[in-house]
C-alpha cells in the first residue's frame, strides 16, 4: 500500500462534493473534509485495506477504483459480499462507535481511497457540529437503506420458502 501527501485540496473537495456523502453535507462541509483528509492511500489489486478485527482510527471515501468487502474462507477464493466504487465511504460504522473492524477490505485492481484520520476528524465534533451532524445522518440513512435491503432479501426468502414448502 503506497500513502500519497495530498497536493491538491481543492481537488479532494470536488471529489467530496460529487460523492454521495456531499448531498448531506454540502459544499462546505465538503470544503472542511477535503482540508482535513490524511491522505491517499493507492492499493494493487487483491491487497488488503484493513481485515476483520483490526482498530478503526480512520475511514475512507473511494477515490478510483474498486473495493470488495470479503468473507475470507479457509480455502479457496473470499467470497464478495459488496462492492464499493468511486465515491463511497467505506469504514465509517467502525470508525463512529470504535470498534474493530467486522469485515475485510480488498482492492479490486489498483485502487485509491482518502483517508480521514481520527484526530483530525473528531475535533470537528465541537468546532463544526452541523457538519458532523450531516455526516452522521449520511451514514445514518445509509445503514437504513442497508437494513431495508436485508429486511426484503428476508422477506422474499420467507416467502421462497412458504411457497417450496406447499408443494
Amino acid at each position: 500500500m503506497q500513502q500519497i501527501e495530498i497536493s491538491n485540496v481543492s481537488e479532494i473537495h470536488k471529489h467530496i462534493v460529487d460523492a454521495p456523502i456531499g448531498r448531506y453535507i454540502g459544499d462546505r462541509g465538503a470544503k472542511i473534509f477535503a482540508e482535513r483528509a490524511d491522505s491517499i492511500l493507492e492499493l494493487e489489486d487483491g491487497e488488503h485495506l484493513y481485515n476483520r478485527g483490526d482498530d478503526s482510527s480512520s475511514f475512507f471515501i473511494v477515490y478510483e477504483g474498486h473495493l470488495e468487502l470479503v468473507k475470507l474462507k479457509k480455502k479457496g477464493k473470499p467470497k464478495v459480499l459488496h462492492i464499493f466504487k468511486k465515491g463511497d465511504l467505506v469504514g465509517e460504522l467502525s470508525f463512529i462507535d470504535d470498534t474493530q473492524r467486522f469485515s475485510t477490505i480488498l482492492a479490486q485492481g489498483t485502487v485509491k481511497v482518502l483517508q480521514f484520520k481520527a484526530e483530525d476528524i473528531r475535533p470537528l465534533i465541537l468546532q463544526e457540529p452541523q457538519v458532523m451532524f450531516d455526516f452522521m445522518r449520511a451514514v445514518i440513512r445509509r445503514a437504513h437503506s442497508i437494513m431495508d435491503f436485508i429486511a426484503k432479501q428476508q422477506s422474499a426468502l420467507s416467502d421462497y420458502i412458504s411457497y417450496t414448502g406447499k408443494r
